[in-house]
């Protein structure tokens, strides 16, 4: 009795382990060849270059080129989003004043962190 328990209980094991290993693969590379990449910035870029002006635009652009190491550009385009409005979060400030010292304009800079400084405290909320 016990042998037939334990020759059950083993068929039962090595049949799970066995369906266990038959693993299901996708092939994905076929799936990749359908869609376009599409490069955002540069499309932004465009759309700016066209004209069309908006807090949103330029701050994805500045932020784009500040990740990216491109402080020229970056302070070209938070430039552009300072002439739209003051009345943005201190990150901007602080991100502006430092492209601007990249490109050798401490003046601009040290005016931009003595308003950052006047600046009323605010609570400033994590996107999450």
């Amino acid at each position: 009795m016990q042998k037939k328990l334990a020759l059950l209980v083993l068929l039962i094991v090595f049949s799970f382990r066995a369906v266990a290993q038959n693993e299901t693969y996708y092939k994905t590379d076929k799936v990749g060849e359908k869609y376009a990449y599409v490069d955002v910035i540069k499309t932004y870029e465009k759309v700016a270059a066209k004209g069309y002006k908006s807090v949103d635009l330029f701050q994805k652009l500045g932020n784009s080129s500040y990740s990216n190491c491109e402080l020229e550009k970056a302070a070209e385009w938070y430039t552009k989003l300072f002439s739209l409005t003051t009345d943005l979060e201190p990150v901007y400030y602080y991100r502006y004043a430092e492209s601007l010292r990249f490109i050798c304009e401490n003046a601009k800079a040290d005016a931009l962190i003595e308003k950052l400084k006047r600046k009323p405290k605010t609570t400033i909320k994590k996107k999450v």
